[in-house]
């Protein structure tokens, strides 16, 4: 295999305006407008008809400047559309959360829960026998998504 990294999560969305402040308040910046319309073979090549979107392509400022880029696709999809939840629970096959690094769990929790994101719970600490010092805590997005902050995580940890 020649997979050298990761490009971008694509993050749908109900309101693109409303979404794109909840991340910039994460700390990511828009680098590219997404344009609202593309050529048929786009299209065709995400499996979708003729399409309208609003979005862009974001970037986590702090990952920029650490050399390791972390970036997401937020779309609102204009033509066609879908208002179902994105999923009821995290057990679902495919995608399920994003994880993020922090270095200020009880902080950026304040800040967060002065978005008005909902909480899926108090953080859990990572158990001693685990050999992990991590503490992590799950949040939805304004339509649903579910993300995760990780304090102190061990190289090459997720949860």
């Amino acid at each position: 295999m020649a997979i050298t990294g990761l490009v971008h999560i694509n993050i749908n969305c109900s309101d693109f305006e409303r979404s794109k402040v909840f991340y910039e308040a994460l700390g990511f910046e828009e680098f590219f407008a997404v344009p609202e319309t593309n050529t048929p073979e786009i299209a065709a090549a995400v499996g979708m008809p003729p399409y309208r979107v609003r979005g862009a392509l974001m970037m986590l400022k702090t990952s920029r400047e650490k050399g390791f880029p972390f970036t997401i696709d937020l779309l609102q999809w204009l033509e066609p559309t879908d208002d179902e939840p994105p999923y009821p629970h995290l057990y679902h096959y495919g995608l399920a959360r994003i994880a993020l690094r922090t270095d200020d769990l009880d902080g950026d929790m304040a800040r967060i829960k002065a978005l008005g994101a909902e909480f899926i719970s108090e953080p859990a600490q990572m158990p001693a026998s685990t050999g992990s010092s991590a503490r992590f805590v799950c949040f939805k997005d304004p339509d649903g998504t579910v993300l995760e902050l990780v304090e102190n995580p061990t190289p090459g940890e997720t949860n």
